[in-house]
């Protein structure tokens, strides 16, 4: 059966302040609705999702520390469909235990693992392109299937992955290669070559698949989790995960898995994924989300005169932002912190938080 797993766990520090340790980025109302509202990043991910699976084959993999807020975001979230890592260990032991638990509710899952970051449009096409790429597991069962965006600009802000030579299965392709983010004339040359996709992070497998991946390059990760799902779910499981899970290597999926997997030839396959997709790692990308005034993306109360090219939000219904002559700047108000930075210099946010702990601890983060 189809299954999918929406990673919910970052704490998103470049869109500090507004987002918070205890109040991380999937969870704020950052997506504009068509009437005016806003929703979360994570309803965002669980309503395209629901456009391709039952409800119920939906799961949601979080920080522990999260885990009454997603419960409270995702009324329809099925009963334990929830995920909770008691400490981040990276992504191949967040992904790992996300597929054991499903491989334990359903031995011949199959899994698509998608991120909560992600605004795609329109949700039509990436049903569309999911549901291939799970197609492509019923002629290639083994595969390890990467969904790759049609770039539409020299980004030298992601990675990217080469198509190879064509499927069975129309619309993917095996993986030739992985690049890291480019330099800007090698990313226009990626581009004009019509070879390379940007590389979204969402991917579809067997659960099975993925297990046995780590038990073949992460035999510590594979073990503990196997001894998670060796007891029955309740008390008894959390306790031995609470136990385990700490002490894992930590690592990504791509060098666990994705990478000792691409050396052999026609193991990772790349699924065309043809949207509008902005991912939201920074508060440019968020402008997108925004509403746009006179040039500037604004989100609560906000005034600007002589200015553009700004990112300008609020989150406090009865304090204005009122900006003279500022040109693309980023300006955000939360009840505890003000912060302003050129949008050049939006990258920084994560360092800027890191300098605000230095001084001040953990008060504002």
């Amino acid at each position: 059966m189809r299954h999918a797993v929406i990673m919910a766990g970052g704490s998103g520090t470049r869109l500090w302040p507004l987002s918070r340790q205890r109040r991380p980025k999937q969870l704020l109302d950052v997506v504009a609705d068509p009437g005016g509202g806003a929703h979360s990043l994570l309803a965002e991910a669980f309503g395209r999702l629901q456009a391709v699976l039952p409800t119920e084959n939906i799961w949601v993999c979080t920080a522990a520390a999260y885990g009454e807020q997603i419960r409270a975001a995702l009324p329809e979230l099925a009963p334990g469909r929830l995920v909770l890592e008691p400490v981040a260990r990276d992504t191949a032991n967040a992904v790992g235990l996300a597929a054991a638990l499903v491989a334990d509710a359903d031995p011949d899952a199959e899994l698509a693992v998608v991120s909560a970051d992600h605004v795609i449009r329109p949700v039509e096409r990436f049903a569309a392109a999911l549901g291939t790429a799970f197609d492509a597991l019923a002629v290639r069962p083994d595969a390890l299937v990467t969904l790759g965006i049609v770039p539409t600009a020299p980004a030298t802000g992601f990675g990217y992955v080469q198509r190879g030579a064509a499927t069975e299965v129309p619309g993917v392709a095996e993986a030739a290669s992985f690049r890291e983010k480019p330099d800007l004339a090698t990313a226009q040359g990626y581009l004009a070559s019509g070879q390379y996709l940007w590389n979204s992070g969402m991917f579809v497998w067997r659960a099975r698949t993925v297990l046995d991946a780590l038990a073949d390059h992460l035999p510590e990760t594979a073990e503990g989790l196997a001894r998670v799902v060796a007891e029955p779910p309740g008390a008894e499981r959390d306790a031995v995960l609470a136990e385990v899970f700490p002490a894992l290597p930590k690592i990504s999926v791509d060098y666990a898995v994705l990478e000792p997997a691409a050396t052999q030839p026609g193991r990772v396959l790349v699924a065309d994924l043809d949207v509008e997709w902005l991912d939201v790692g920074s508060w440019p990308a968020l402008a997108a989300t925004l509403e746009h005034v006179d040039g500037n993306a604004v989100r609560g109360l906000t005034v600007t005169l002589d200015s553009t090219g700004n990112v300008v939000l609020s989150d406090d219904p009865d304090h204005l932002v009122a900006l003279v002559g500022v040109r693309d700047s980023v300006v955000v108000h939360t009840a505890d912190v003000t912060m302003v930075c050129p949008v050049t210099d939006a990258e920084r946010v994560k360092a800027l938080l890191a300098a605000v702990e230095e001084r001040y601890g953990a008060r504002f983060s």
